[in-house]
């Protein structure tokens, strides 16, 4: 019988208590349907949402398993408000369905009570065409997207079971040994796992969602895996041109695709194929705005402002002028506005979504779940490292005073500019140093990340390291990066460009000498950069340097979050 290591609050509210020895099998047993608030010495407390619980139902689990994992672990008997609430939320998931009978989407519900008092609402009246029995409802199509977020909104979220188009086929296949180097290559039973999940054999409970799993662990393989199953034309969705290449040499190597079967389409190159692969950038640049008459001391008001539609963005037709069988959505956690509202109108489309973590610092995971679909499958990061998939990583804080001057500078600045001056510290430099020089075997590839331009910079020109930011070309970084990837560059600098899609797996120390304010999803995409499990079995150094007492270091307590979540811990010095 395992030692009580928890309890629940009424508030729907879980505290672990992390000095017991059960408290790792209790952490991973709510993992599914919690999401962890705050992490000191003794108790972490995690919270139980309905979106969360609506995950947890997405993937199969049920209320009773939900509170049985509660009850097993938990010192008290859990309040009847909690069993009452994760009962309720947890029944709603498939109680609403979008089918397909004939030509029509139909809406649909098993309580009839229910149905006439939510399309009573007025929220979802435009939505719905005519009536064909008291818990069925014809809604138009083109609004399929717009209504799974209404409904969302309002509590009742609903299953979407209407089925997609098939896209114009394509004939892929997963290769036995790479295109490039004839070795042999072979699905990860999790990867295999995860693509099967997602498709559910081509059936309507398959087809859209998310998977969750750590950087370094295999996502475009799942992706690649997902092509070849839904075997259609693919848009893939990338954050940089650097990703979208990567996307694309992957391809080339683990699949039986030519070249002239898969083409870029970035800033740099147009081209469409039958498997195209896009950044997000170009997809929401925008076209030639119409020019208005306004008089010289006119002010603009935000208010006025028409709401933006595709067709301000002047390369959103690819999403239009192409019979997609699948979209695929590369760290879908970054999604833009703009791209959230057109995969509104893309419900008919299979859509998967990769992601090290749901986690929107914007508190959009709801859209992603509406839109894209909910979470299918994900795998706790300390699993991973102990089957060897991913490599163990060691993270350590590392507080550095402020130089007394810079103090009362700091001391009197306005609430937003204390965050860049601790961030900034210039002792931070003799801290960087010291950790170059404590990891000066030539087999360590060590990466240095931050936020602020100037202070990289400043930083670069005295290490003599080179450096990578949002202004550095598209050529210039990929010679780069082949530099750093060959060894011929040992330290490598990179500003935020650096928090996803590099694929650099001999990284093995990263070092972050300052980030965006408490965002949890960029430690994690940070951390998740020196992931690749090593040849040598070398373990993965993560050192974060913040200035010691100041709004710097709270903002790193709120970072951290995410990354404790997944049972890692800090060695504070």
């Amino acid at each position: 019988m395992p030692t009580p290591c928890v309890i629940v609050q009424s508030n729907m509210e879980v505290l672990l208590n992390v000095d017991n020895e059960q408290h790792k099998d209790a952490r991973d047993a709510i993992a599914p349907f919690t999401e962890l608030v705050k992490s000191p010495e003794h108790f972490h407390t995690y919270s139980i949402s309905h979106l969360s619980l609506w995950n947890a139902a997405s993937t199969g689990l049920k209320a009773v398993d939900v509170l049985e994992r509660l009850k097993k672990f938990s010192s008290y008997e859990i309040p009847a408000t909690v069993v009452n609430e994760i009962t309720e939320y947890m029944s709603r998931y498939g109680t609403l369905r979008l089918l397909k009978n004939g030509g029509d989407l139909v809406l649909e519900s098993d309580s009839v009570p229910l149905f006439i008092e939510l399309c009573g609402r007025k929220e979802i009246q435009n939505y719905i065409e005519r009536f064909t029995s008291k818990n069925s409802a014809v809604v138009n199509p083109l609004v399929r997207g717009k209504l799974k977020i209404v409904l969302t909104e309002l509590g009742f979220p609903v299953q979407d079971l209407a089925g997609y188009i098939q896209g114009d086929p394509l004939e892929i296949e997963m290769r036995e040994t790479t295109a490039d180097t004839d070795e042999k290559f072979a699905l990860r039973d999790y990867q295999k796992d995860a693509a099967q999940v997602f498709y559910a054999s081509g059936s309507e409970k398959g087809g859209s969602g998310v998977i969750v799993l750590p950087c370094g662990s295999g996502k475009t393989i799942i992706g690649m895996s997902a092509m070849a199953l839904v075997k259609a034309h693919t848009l893939i969705l990338t954050p940089s041109v650097t990703a979208a290449r990567q996307w694309i040499r992957e391809i080339l190597q683990k699949t039986t695709l030519t070249e002239d079967q898969v083409k870029e389409y970035s800033g740099d190159v147009k081209h469409i194929a039958p498997v195209t692969v896009a950044t997000y950038q170009i997809l929401t640049q925008r076209g030639h705005k119409k020019k208005e008459k306004k008089s010289s001391n006119a002010k603009e008001n935000p208010s006025d402002k028409e709401p933006e539609t595709p067709h301000d963005f002047s390369n959103f037709p690819l999403f239009s002028s192409h019979k997609w069988g699948l979209m695929i959505y590369d760290e879908v956690h970054l999604l833009p506005a703009p791209v959230f509202r057109f995969s509104a109108d893309m419900q008919a489309t299979r859509r998967l979504g990769l992601t090290a973590t749901l986690v929107r610092e914007d508190h959009k995971e709801s859209d992603v779940f509406s839109l894209i679909g909910p979470k299918k499958f994900d795998l706790p990061w300390r699993l991973l490292e102990e089957q060897g998939w991913i490599a163990q990583a060691k993270c350590h804080e590392l507080r550095v005073p402020m130089p007394t001057e810079l103090r009362l500078v700091y001391a009197v600045a306005p609430l937003r500019e204390k965050i860049v001056i601790a961030s900034c510290n210039p002792k931070k430099t003799a801290v960087v140093k010291e950790l170059l020089e404590k990891h000066c075997e030539q087999t360590d590839r060590i990466l240095i990340i931050g936020q602020y331009i100037e202070q990289l910079e400043q930083l670069a020109k005295e290490l003599n390291t080179p450096l990578i930011t949002g202004k550095t070309p598209n050529r210039e970084r990929d010679k780069i990066y082949d530099s750093f990837r060959r060894g011929e560059i040992r330290v490598l600098m990179v500003s935020k460009v650096g928090n996803f899609a590099i694929d650099l797996p001999d990284a093995s120390i990263l070092i972050q000498i300052s980030g965006t304010f408490g965002s949890r999803q960029e430690e994690a995409q940070r951390l998740g950069r020196v992931l690749r499990p090593k040849k040598d079995g070398r373990p993965a150094m993560f050192y974060s340097i913040v200035s010691k007492d100041s709004r710097e270091q709270e903002f790193a307590m709120n970072r951290q979050l995410f990354l404790a979540e997944q049972g890692y811990s800090y060695e504070v010095g």
